[in-house]
């Protein structure tokens, strides 16, 4: 997969995972007192607007299920999928490195590609500064605009996440050098094969020519000249 499609893949773990803090902080804000929030919506509604349009209506309806489901939600549960939201983004960020360091074990290699050289870093420089500024959002998300169990969660997050970079940067740099040593040893294998194919295909034509002129020397006028009758046949001449 290309690092755009997994970039695409880590903003919706991102939106997903800003979403789930949206939704935690309303759980947490309205605890006990759902029924409270929707008689002082529907107040707020009918003051506001006392003949309602049919859209009105609609926004007013949608906003009333959204009390409700917020009512019934357990923050557990929404705390647990934030977490999971997190493992997807951690497991995007990953397959982004992944392709990376697949595209640097291949710099050595001729590219086929339609892209330019430029295009190419530049695509890498956009990728890296979208996920440190997805990053820089969804720290502030969970650190200053939620409840503080959320800010613990992403401090424990973010030391974890640390130390995974650096055991993954290690392992990458590792397995970096081993994918050119096998290229290189690849390309001396068939440039062996090649070798031999050129010192084989000269063998060849070696024995075929000599061969060959066998045949046209036995073959020729003098050759049967000299040697169709035994050496003895002229004595009886």
């Amino acid at each position: 997969m290309d690092p755009l499609t997994l970039l695409a893949a880590a903003n919706a773990a991102v939106a997903a995972v800003k979403k789930g803090c949206q939704l935690y902080k309303d759980i947490k804000g309205a605890a006990g007192e759902v029924k409270g929030v929707l008689d002082d919506l529907k107040s707020q509604f009918h003051k506001k607007y006392p003949n309602p349009t049919n859209e009105q209506k609609i926004q007013y309806n949608e906003e009333v299920v959204r009390v409700q489901e917020i009512g019934k939600a357990d923050p557990n549960n929404v705390f647990l999928q934030i977490g999971n939201d997190l493992g997807a983004l951690m497991d995007a960020y990953d397959e982004i490195g992944q392709a990376f360091l697949t595209q640097e074990a291949e710099a050595a290699k001729v590219y086929a590609g339609k892209d330019s050289v430029g295009k190419r870093a530049l695509t890498r420089v956009i990728i890296r500064s979208r996920l440190d500024a997805m990053f820089t959002e969804l720290r502030e998300t969970m650190v200053y605009r939620a409840p503080p169990e959320l800010g613990d969660l992403w401090g424990k997050y973010e030391k974890m996440w640390k130390q995974i970079v650096i055991e993954q940067d290690e392992a990458h740099k590792r397995e970096t050098a081993k994918i050119q040593i096998e290229a290189a040893r690849q390309r001396r294998r068939v440039k062996k094969r090649k070798e031999d194919a050129v010192w084989v295909g000269a063998i060849l034509f070696v024995v075929t020519w000599y061969v060959a002129v066998l045949v046209l020397i036995r073959t020729s006028h003098t050759y049967r000249g000299l040697y169709s009758s035994p050496w003895w046949s002229c004595v009886l001449c």
